[in-house]
C-alpha cells in the first residue's frame, strides 16, 4: 500500500498527471469504483494552492464585517461590541500574513487598519486606554504597510486625537504634524479642515495655547469654505467637514480656552446638523453643561447651573444606558471640576454619580 506521500512522488517522478495514475489491484476491481477512487486520490494529491482568505475577496470581505460593526456601535455598549471586533482584527492581522501578492496584501493591510482604528474607538469608549493606544498605533502601522497616504494620515490624526483627549497635548501635536506630512499632497478640505480642529483642541487643552488655537480653528474655517459646495470627501472620511461640524469643534476650543458665551453660541450653529449618535451627544451635552457652568458660576447665576447639571444628568443617564465608559467618566470630570454653590440639581447629579460608583 502506497501512502500519499510516495503517491505523490511517483507522480512527480515519471511525469504523470496526479489524475491519471490508478491505484489499487486490477484483478476482479470494480471499474467504476476503481475511477471513484481514483479521482478521489487526485484530489488528495492536488498540490494545495495556498493558505486560505489571501485572495482579492479578502480585503472586501474584512471591509463589510467592520463597516456592520461600525454601524452597531452607535446603539450597542461597547465592551459587548469589542467581543466581536478584536477577534476580526486578529483574523484580519492572519489574513495580511496570508495574502498572496504585494496588491492584496496592500488591501489587506488597509482593511486591518479599519478594523484596528474601530477596536481602538471602542476601548477608548470604555476607558482601557492603554489598549485603545495599541489598536490605534496597529492602524496606523497597518494604513502604512498598505501605501495608503490618507489612510494613514487619518489615523495619526485619530491617534492625535486620542492623546489630546487623554491629556497628552505634546504628544497629540507631534502626531498632527505627523499626519500632515502623511497627507501633504491632499488638496481636498475635508481632511486639511478636520486635521486643523483637532490641532486647535490640542492647542486650546495646553496652557497657554490660546494663540495658536484660535490659528489653527480658523484654518480650518478657511479649509471649509473653500470646498464649499464639495459633497463627497475622500475615503476613509465618510462625511465631509461641514460648517456644523465646524462650529461644533470651534464649541470645543472656547469651552477649553474658558470662553463660555463664545461656547454657547458656537454649540447653537453645531446644531443645525442631523441629530448625532447617542453616545456622541451625550459628549456634546457634558461640553454644554461645562460652558453654561463656567458662564452661570462668573454670573452667580443658580438657574444658569441647574439647567447645566439638568443637561449632565442626561448626558450620564445616556452613559449608562450605552454603557460608555467614556461619557460617564467624563460626567465625573465635569463634576469634579465645578466649584460653585451646590444646588439641588448638583446634589441630585451627586447622587446619581453615587449610584453607579457606590
Amino acid at each position: 500500500m502506497l501512502t500519499l506521500d510516495q503517491a505523490r512522488e511517483i507522480s512527480r517522478r515519471l511525469g504523470i498527471p496526479v489524475h491519471l495514475l490508478r491505484f489499487g489491484s486490477l484483478g476482479g476491481e470494480d471499474p467504476a469504483k476503481r475511477r471513484d477512487f481514483g479521482k478521489a486520490i487526485a484530489l488528495a494529491l492536488v498540490p494545495w494552492p495556498g493558505p486560505p482568505g489571501g485572495d482579492q475577496s479578502t480585503a472586501p470581505t474584512l471591509n463589510a464585517i467592520t463597516n456592520a460593526q461600525r454601524r452597531l456601535d452607535a446603539v450597542t455598549p461597547a465592551r459587548e461590541l469589542a467581543r466581536g471586533v478584536v477577534p476580526h482584527v486578529e483574523m484580519a492581522n492572519r489574513m495580511l500574513g496570508q495574502a498572496r501578492g504585494p496588491r492584496v496584501a496592500a488591501d489587506v493591510a488597509a482593511a486591518l487598519s479599519e478594523a484596528a482604528g474601530l477596536a481602538g474607538w471602542l476601548h477608548t469608549d470604555m476607558c482601557d486606554h492603554g489598549t485603545a493606544r495599541f489598536y490605534y498605533r496597529l492602524a496606523a502601522d497597518a494604513a502604512c504597510h498598505a501605501g495608503h497616504d490618507l489612510l494613514a494620515g487619518y489615523m495619526l490624526g485619530s491617534l492625535a486625537a486620542f492623546e489630546i483627549d487623554t491629556g497628552d497635548h505634546a504628544g497629540g501635536l507631534g502626531l498632527i504634524a505627523r499626519a500632515r506630512e502623511q497627507m501633504a499632497g491632499e488638496n481636498h478640505p475635508t481632511p486639511r479642515a478636520w486635521l486643523a480642529a483637532i490641532e486647535a483642541l490640542g492647542h486650546a487643552s495646553a496652557r497657554g495655547g490660546e494663540r495658536a488655537a484660535d490659528d489653527a480653528i480658523e484654518r480650518a474655517g478657511a479649509a471649509v469654505e473653500a470646498g464649499w459646495g464639495m459633497t463627497e470627501p475622500p475615503w476613509p472620511w465618510i462625511f465631509p467637514f461641514d460648517q456644523a461640524k465646524l462650529a461644533g469643534y470651534r464649541a470645543l476650543v472656547f469651552v477649553r480656552l474658558g470662553r463660555s458665551g463664545d461656547a454657547l453660541a458656537a454649540f447653537a450653529d453645531s446644531l443645525v446638523a442631523p441629530q448625532p449618535a447617542p453616545k456622541q451627544r451625550a459628549m456634546i451635552m457634558l461640553e454644554v453643561a461645562t460652558a453654561a457652568c463656567q458662564e452661570g458660576a462668573g454670573e452667580k447665576d443658580t438657574a444658569r447651573i441647574d439647567e447645566a447639571f439638568g443637561l449632565a444628568a442626561e448626558a450620564l443617564a445616556l452613559g449608562e444606558r450605552y454603557g460608555s465608559g467614556r461619557v460617564i467618566q467624563r460626567s465625573r470630570i465635569f463634576r469634579r471640576d465645578y466649584v460653585g454653590p451646590v444646588t439641588s440639581s448638583v446634589q441630585a447629579f451627586d447622587r446619581r454619580v453615587h449610584a453607579i460608583f457606590p
